[in-house]
């Protein structure tokens, strides 16, 4: 089974630092590979070492849509594990890399690092709720990047399983890739509740009349239960990552608040754990100004 690494995220995010770290792993590492060289290297007897593979828009024939189908494909190709590793990093953060280096954006070249580094992160949307693995350098320097990446990546210590924790609204499907998933809908909905339907599941009180609910306890369990039962599982058959999915109505309420729950009690078991909020993150998307 070969483990590939797709390295990816907004420039400036630390995604060359990732890829030098892999090496250093002993990854064979490539940075910038055009999208369509990527399924032909792979071709034939594959590499004897892990391979982690940098992409970002820099790449020469780099499109969202051409990458979302890519994962896609690697994902169900047999003999793969693959693990998307993305780079992310607040925009106020990416601009101000880029004024310190005074490099130009390589999106907005012409133009004000702002609107590239606004360009890019809408761009990237697509690809950075496909993660397996979102490592959020905005207050890491280059040491504790190092850090975070071997305690994923580092051969010889524990085996490592990405576990990746989302929520979502049925309204807009189920998203991709994901391997289990559980119905919110009968918990109690904060919706309903005028002072709590602008918050969401993160908020405290959100959550507290989420879990108010006198069947949310013995849902919960269960769902922990079955996680912990199936987490040594998928270390035995090979397996990179496990993602969970919580859906409700809106995306907003019921599933993060199980989201968030599972992730913490997952967290302080000693599981590397990425928590995804598909809705919440569409919504700031949408917020964020030209």
């Amino acid at each position: 089974m070969l483990q590939l690494v797709l390295v990816t995220g907004p420039s400036g995010a630390g995604r060359s630092t990732a890829v030098h770290v892999l090496e250093d792993l002993q990854f064979e590492a490539i940075d910038n590979m055009p999208l369509t060289l990527i399924p032909r290297l792979l071709e034939g007897p594959g590499p004897d070492r892990p391979l982690a593979l940098g992409v970002d828009t820099r790449n020469r024939d780099f499109s969202t849509a051409g990458l979302v189908e890519l994962i896609a494909t690697l994902t169900e190709r047999p003999g793969i594990a693959l693990t998307v590793l993305y780079l992310d990093c607040r925009s106020e953060v990416l601009l101000r890399r880029f004024s310190e280096t005074r490099r130009r954006h390589p999106m907005a070249p012409a133009e004000s690092p702002e609107t590239g580094v606004t360009r890019e992160l809408e761009l990237l949307v697509p690809i950075r709720r496909r993660a397996d693995i979102l490592i959020d350098t905005s207050d890491l320097n280059v040491h504790q990047l190092r850090e975070e990446i071997e305690r994923w990546f580092a051969p010889g210590g524990d085996t490592r399983l990405a576990v990746s924790v989302q929520s979502f609204s049925y309204k807009r499907g189920l998203p991709r890739g994901i391997d289990m998933v559980f119905d919110c809908r009968f918990l109690r909905n904060p919706y309903w509740q005028p002072e709590l339907r602008a918050r969401d599941g993160r908020d405290p009180q959100v959550a507290a009349h989420v879990a108010a609910d006198p069947r949310f306890a013995p849902f919960f369990d269960r769902v922990l239960d079955l996680t912990r039962l199936l987490l040594p599982a998928y270390v035995e058959e090979g397996k990179s990552h496990l993602s969970i999915g919580f859906g409700c109505t809106g995306g907003q309420h019921r599933s993060v608040a199980m989201a968030e729950t599972l992730a913490k009690a997952l967290a302080a078991a000693g599981q590397q754990v990425s928590i995804r909020h598909r809705e919440l993150e569409s919504r700031r998307s949408e917020e964020r100004p030209e």
